[in-house]
């Protein structure tokens, strides 16, 4: 567990809110025709443009700067060149290190014509991020962030929480310690620490919890078939959390793309 400092944590807001504006970009793109590594291109592009490089390109020899995953694919989706389809969920991951450290972010984009169950399933899951977000301080331990999220999308929707994936730790490596699962018991685990950073990201699926690895030794997919969301914030411990990604410029992008339905989080009525 690697604690930053004050001004360590402004550098990691940097790396963090380039991500943010990434994802934006790609926002502007995706739609119903264009492919996963039509995405990867730009994203890689407007990265290098920042002063950044692709924090997952080469990590284990991971091919692409995005990981990509398109409806029962979880995470770890490697773009290719197959023409997204209308009523997609496509969950795009990007990361980018710059002046040191990484930032690490993960939306999830429901193409037009996606059904009112799959956009329920997405404003669910953003909206257990923030609940999650709400426990990452420094009075709490690393099981209430996993209560917080396990409990609003298993106990209240009925919905499969992902155990074999968990968020981490952030910082001059893209995955640091700790780990911090989606499920957990109140009280329990790691005490959070005032400075250290970490990537929390319920992977959330429409149907069972359960998951399996495609034949490309990358990509998790559910193993029901069902649809699939995620959603990543950076965040700062403190005696509150600070947020260093943003959606804001994802959800201001979205609003303009015709083509992507707006997924705000979950506040109990059908939008």
């Amino acid at each position: 567990m690697v604690i930053k400092s004050v001004e360590e944590v402004e550098v990691l807001r940097k790396s963090s809110l380039l991500v943010s504006k990434t994802l934006a970009e790609i926002a502007k793109h995706i739609k119903p025709g264009v492919s996963g590594l039509e995405l990867d291109r730009i994203a890689e592009d407007f990265l290098k443009d920042h002063g950044a490089s692709p924090s997952f390109k080469g990590y284990n020899g991971f091919p692409n700067a995005l990981c990509i995953s398109v409806n029962d694919e979880v995470v770890h989706g490697i773009p290719n060149d197959k023409a997204f389809q209308e009523g997609d969920v496509v969950s795009v991951d990007c990361g980018a290190y710059m002046n040191g450290f990484h930032g690490d972010q993960a939306f999830s984009f429901a193409l037009a014509g996606a059904t009112q169950e799959v956009i329920k399933l997405l404003r669910v899951t953003r909206k257990s991020l923030e609940l999650g977000v709400e426990k990452a301080t420094s009075s709490n331990r690393v099981g209430d962030i996993g209560c917080a999220v396990q409990n609003f999308c298993e106990r209240q929707h009925g919905y499969g929480v992902v155990r074999e994936l968990v968020g981490h730790g952030l910082g001059s490596s893209i995955h640091e310690e700790p780990e911090i699962p989606n499920f957990g018991r109140k009280g329990y685990g790691r005490r959070l620490l005032n400075g250290l950073v970490i990537a929390i990201e319920p992977m959330i699926n429409l149907g069972s919890r359960r998951v399996r690895l495609a034949d490309d030794g990358w990509t998790i997919k559910t193993a029901d078939g069902k649809p699939s969301a995620h959603f990543e914030h950076d965040v700062a411990v403190g005696l509150k959390a600070d947020i260093l990604t943003t959606f804001d410029f994802v959800d201001e992008a979205i609003a303009k793309n015709k083509n992507v339905i707006e997924v705000p989080s979950w506040d109990g009525e059908e939008k």
